[in-house]
């Protein structure tokens, strides 16, 4: 069986930047498993695995236009420090949900003044070409429960 879409696949996969770090693996865990053309993972690394089966090994490099988008300046800005009320430390790195025009977003603190935080609404992987080491591990039809309720059930998937 091959990869389309409303399939579920099962994928490990191992993903580094362009100098080589590794960012997120499945190594030691259970497969990834994503309903393949419902967009839960990124567009240029669905693309590489459309058509293909089980037992497949492959690289892919997802350029960032087809990962997490390019860096968007408008997305860091400088807020007023009382907009954190009841947070005592404010840290470079430190993650928080901000309610926006588009709804809820993460954004990440990138500088901490007296007056003032700035803050990035970007991915942390914006900007970034993707490098993933793929093995397909299963290919199959998804459920009408699963494909109704947006997520794959059982291995790698949610359990209810």
């Amino acid at each position: 069986m091959k990869i389309a879409d409303n399939k579920v696949a099962l994928i490990h996969y191992t993903l580094t930047n362009a100098t080589q770090d590794v960012l997120d693996s499945s190594e030691g865990q259970e497969p990834l498993a994503y309903i393949h053309g419902h967009g839960h993972i990124v567009p240029g690394l669905e693309n590489a695995l459309d058509g293909r089966s089980k037992g497949d090994r492959f690289s892919v490099t997802v350029s960032a236009q087809e990962g997490y988008g390019e860096h968007d300046e408008h997305l860091t800005q400088s807020v007023p420090r009382q907009m954190f009320s009841g947070v005592d430390e404010i840290e470079v790195g430190m993650q928080f949900h901000a309610q926006t025009e588009q709804g809820m977003q993460v954004v990440t603190v990138v500088e901490v003044a007296d007056d003032t935080i700035t803050i990035d609404g970007n991915h942390p992987l914006a900007g970034q070409d993707l490098h993933f080491d793929i093995e397909v591990v299963d290919v199959r039809d998804a459920s009408a429960e699963e494909l109704e309720h947006g997520h794959v059930h059982g291995e790698g998937g949610h359990h209810h």
